[in-house]
């Protein structure tokens, strides 16, 4: 059912402006109101059949609020309705109100397809802000390219994928994965590394990716162990037995979902502290939002490597963290996905506005440039290849939930879904 949400909490969006050359849009999150339906008429904005009216335009969004990935996908429909409602209360896009159509991925990938399948067939929507796992993305790419819709993906990935039907606005392996298995091998010494994951499509190729990086690419550098489990798995005693034997100087945790909340607390209870370092924990898929039901005594110690953490000292991300606590409760937290999903209306309205249309090819044609430089991660850019330049972190996970960073690189990594020498 869709339902339209015009409330402000915040302030909202600026008029964008192009730079120089005008292939480079700026869109700020706090701008004055803009623009009028009067100056656009969807005869003219909407030539497609999309769900676009003179007062409104239908976006969806499609997510699991059920089953084993809701601990992480939550927070992402928070982050896309928070965005919808500022940029609501800034008089919308092209002078439309932005309306949504929700729909729950259940955790399951066919019902992914088919809710997907829905909102561009049945719904018409204009745009779809969904999926989290890697799984859920690749049920859902064919049903896009084959209805020609358009999906903003917020999570973190294993690259090797680039897509004209998606922009992707998490990271993916060459802006995470080897950033931060560099960072533990040259900061922290460590040369052996134990893979563990969750059994799907993402953990798996990244952690080819990561034993491709570790072998081919680090000096001295070994994989002493590789194991898999299904998503919500809560049994890993024998997994860290085996860590135990092989004193691996990394653990390198790709679990996903609320299986994390068994890890962690079961390598507590097996006497691995992670603030003693011995072995390492990197994760690059614990976010603050998986914390919350980790328990930050049961991760204190591990690290993350992301593009974003909630504690990130900026203007941008100060007033973000100050509007989302405002719609969700004092008590909410914010992770990389949830910040990444967030991004995912700016962006399109950044590239609606640019293109003077709905149409997806027109937006399509339009989104390669387009910048944020109030993004709360600080400034982002739409690559080429539809993913974006962003800066790489690594955060250290404190007992009050939220990660402490500890390093960032100097400028934005440039995304490269396709690495020569990890296919």
């Amino acid at each position: 059912m869709s339902e339209e949400n015009s409330t402000p909490k915040s302030n909202g969006v600026s008029r964008r402006a192009v730079l120089a050359g005008g292939t480079a849009l700026t869109a700020s999150l706090f701008m004055p109101k803009g623009l009028k339906a009067s100056d656009f008429p969807t005869s003219a904005v909407n030539t497609t059949g999309l769900a676009v009216t003179d007062d409104t335009v239908t976006i969806g969004i499609l997510h699991s609020v059920t089953g084993t990935m809701a601990i992480s996908e939550t927070g992402s429909v928070q982050a896309e309705k928070l965005a919808i409602e500022q940029i609501n209360a800034q008089g919308g896009i092209l002078g439309r109100k932005i309306e949504y159509i929700q729909e729950d991925g259940a955790s399951d990938w066919p019902t992914f397809a088919e809710k997907a399948r829905k909102l561009l067939v049945n719904d018409k929507v204009a745009s779809v802000m969904g999926c989290w796992t890697s799984a859920s993305r690749k049920a859902v790419l064919p049903v896009f390219e084959q209805h020609n819709g358009f999906l903003y993906y917020p999570t973190f990935y294993e690259g090797l994928e680039q897509s004209p039907n998606v922009i992707y606005t998490g990271q993916e392996a060459t802006q995470q994965i080897i950033a931060g298995l560099d960072w533990v091998n040259q900061t922290k010494g460590a040369k052996s590394f134990y893979l563990l994951g969750s059994d799907y499509i993402w953990p798996r190729t990244s952690n080819k990716i990561a034993r491709k990086h570790i072998e081919n690419f680090m000096d001295g550098c070994e994989v002493v162990g590789e194991e898999y489990y299904p998503l919500g798995h809560t049994q890993f005693n024998s997994v860290i037995n085996k860590i135990r034997l092989r004193k691996p100087d990394v653990i390198y945790a790709i679990v996903v979902g609320g299986s994390n909340v068994a890890f962690y607390k079961q390598l507590k209870a097996a006497g691995i502290d992670l603030t003693e370092e011995a072995p390492l924990l990197l994760t690059i898929s614990v976010t603050e939002d998986e914390i919350r039901g980790i328990g930050g005594e049961n991760i204190e110690g591990a690290y993350a490597c992301m593009k974003y953490f909630q504690s990130l000292d900026n203007p941008n991300n100060i007033e973000f963290v100050k509007a989302f606590k405002e719609m969700w409760g004092d008590d909410i937290v914010i992770g990389d996905v949830t910040q990444a999903a967030y991004l995912g209306p700016w962006l399109w309205k950044a590239a609606v506005e640019a293109a003077g249309s709905f149409d997806v090819d027109k937006v399509r044609a339009a989104s390669p440039g387009i910048e944020l430089t109030s993004a709360p991660e600080g400034y982002v850019k739409v690559h080429e290849n539809h993913h974006l330049w962003s800066k790489t972190r690594v955060g250290r996970a404190q007992a009050d939930g939220q990660y402490e960073v500890v390093f960032e690189t100097a400028e934005l990594v440039e995304p490269n879904p396709f690495p020569e020498g990890y296919q």
